[in-house]
């Protein structure tokens, strides 16, 4: 009867240090993911900041090439609906699509400028077209540091035996797992651009 219970408390031990060992894996691999994805969130904030500013701007240079260029409406317009459609973007695959739409535009009314010689010399509009360049080139820092981001995100999903945690926990969908295709380049010019849908 001695040596019975004897291999009875060593089995409840084992089976005890097991689950304590699995559980303690578990919660360190939940908090993991929680941090990694407000990791996430954070460096999408600040694409959706730089973003933002570059919508600011945009009214400006629209205003400061009309004072030369009255008659090129079709690209104000275009301009216009294509911040209004990045303003109003909820997600980021909306905003990334708006902001693909903005590109056309702006592409379009840079195209506008060649045939004004005295607005390429105006010095508001110089002014105006460093901090937009200026201004790209932190679209493109903040999109490296949320893709790197997201990408550190996943490999940690996907690792043994981080996916099998993060399936209980719920947070590795198979959306998680995908890498969203991030373009910010801009396309060439076209007619009129039409909204692309929404992800």
């Amino acid at each position: 009867m001695g040596k019975g219970l004897i291999a009875v408390i060593v089995i409840v031990v084992v089976v005890l240090l097991f689950v304590l060992v699995f559980f303690g894996q578990y919660v360190s691999v939940k908090n993991t993911l929680v941090t990694k994805n407000e990791a996430v969130k954070s460096a999408w904030s600040q694409v959706d900041i730089v973003l933002q500013r570059r919508a600011d701007l945009i009214p400006n240079l629209v205003e400061t090439v009309k004072g030369y260029a009255q008659q090129e409406q079709t690209v104000f317009g275009d301009i216009a609906k294509a911040r209004s459609a990045l303003l109003s973007a909820g997600t980021p695959q909306q905003k990334i699509a708006a902001n693909g739409q903005l590109d056309g535009a702006i592409g379009r009314l840079l195209l506008v400028v060649e045939n004004y010689p005295q607005l390429k010399s105006n010095e508001n509009f110089l002014r105006l077209q460093d901090e937009l360049a200026g201004t790209e080139n932190r679209i493109a820092v903040e999109r490296k540091r949320y893709n790197d981001t997201l990408q550190d995100y996943n490999t940690y999903v996907q690792q043994f035996p981080n996916s099998i945690f993060a399936g209980w926990a719920g947070s590795a969908s198979e959306g998680a797992r995908q890498v969203p295709k991030v373009n910010f380049s801009a396309p060439q010019p076209q007619g009129n651009p039409q909204p692309a849908p929404a992800r």
